[in-house]
């Protein structure tokens, strides 16, 4: 049996503040090819979000545990069980439901098995944003050295991601972020990532964007979390047939394309959802970018803010990711 455990459950959908509470959970059996871990650390994500008030598309049943990715520590293993013994570190790969808890028991091919000297809080959120940012940059147009992409939405984690995994590849960036007091701190904070350019929405508003770019070409892919005028931003600097790629809607404001983009420019618009990328059979695959997207936490080439809060602490992280407290960091639970 695996030892009792405490957990952040939801009987039912709802605001997250109201539904979501701190449980004990009794300990349950660990079958022949199970494996017990001690969760170390998890995200709050917008997602996990999403789940709980029932917006999500795909979401577990009710009552739930929280939470859909993290990192733990192997507890104990069943009999049947080769590859994992206790004291490794995993991770749910493809993510699985029910992470916000001190113990969780799945089969041995849910946890994939990673390198310990990654960071933690790195480890716990390696999945659901930087495997986005990569896939996007992969799968949509075929990047070249000195090609050049430009997102909005450029401060958030898949934004930081995009701007260091783009410099990897010799990619230059374009970003565009809110106008907000501090946004001189927040482009030098951006470019010390690696940006090439970051502009402010009010700074765009001219007729020809494109003289803003000096030496970098025209973007030949856009990425859209915001929609609503930030889209259109986006859109504003594509070049001739390129191709915008939708994974969010933070203004919740729809996208308006003008006629004129999709008749002379021969613009593209395409949505990217992680979650169905997975379950296409990519288990294999996705493990691989995972430990490759690991390496470059460890090396110091991938980087993005979090907050680590102590799990007694659960609602104030919570408040924060709800964003109660004003603009805050992602909120990494620690166990």
């Amino acid at each position: 049996m695996s030892p009792p455990s405490k957990a952040v459950v939801y009987d039912e959908q709802g605001p997250p503040d109201s539904v979501c509470k701190v449980k004990e959970l009794p300990p349950v059996p660990i079958k022949d090819e199970d494996v017990c871990v001690r969760m170390l650390a998890a995200p709050i994500n917008p997602s996990d979000i999403n789940r709980i008030e029932g917006v999500y598309p795909v979401r577990p049943p009710v009552p739930a545990v929280g939470g859909y990715e993290g990192v733990g520590e192997v507890h104990s293993v069943g009999s049947a069980v080769l590859g994992l013994r206790p004291g490794d570190w995993v991770i749910p790969s493809p993510p699985s439901s029910g992470t916000w808890q001190t113990y969780l028991v799945k089969e041995q091919s849910v946890w994939h098995k990673i390198d310990k000297c990654t960071p933690m809080e790195y480890a716990a959120t390696i999945t659901v944003n930087p495997l986005t940012s990569l896939r996007m940059l992969e799968d949509f147009v075929d990047l070249k050295s000195g090609d050049a992409v430009v997102q909005n939405g450029a401060t958030s984690i898949v934004g930081q991601c995009i701007i260091q995994l783009a410099r990897v590849r010799g990619i230059h960036s374009i970003n565009i972020i809110r106008d907000r007091a501090g946004s001189d701190e927040v482009k030098q904070k951006l470019k010390k990532l690696g940006a090439d350019e970051v502009f402010t929405e009010n700074q765009l508003e001219v007729k020809n964007v494109k003289s803003l770019l000096a030496d970098i070409p025209e973007p030949t892919l856009g990425f859209n979390c915001v929609g609503g005028n930030a889209a259109s931003l986006v859109l504003k600097f594509l070049k001739h047939g390129g191709t915008m790629v939708t994974y969010g809607g933070m203004s919740r404001k729809p996208i308006t394309v003008p006629t004129s983009a999709f008749i002379f420019k021969d613009i593209s618009l395409r949505g990217f959802w992680l979650q169905k990328w997975m379950s296409s059979d990519k288990a294999k695959e996705c493990r691989e970018m995972i430990d490759y997207l690991l390496s470059l936490t460890r090396s110091g080439e991938l980087k993005y803010d979090m907050e680590l809060c102590p799990f007694d602490e659960f609602p104030t992280a919570l408040d924060k990711a709800l964003g109660k407290l004003g603009s805050q960091p992602k909120q990494v639970i620690k166990f």
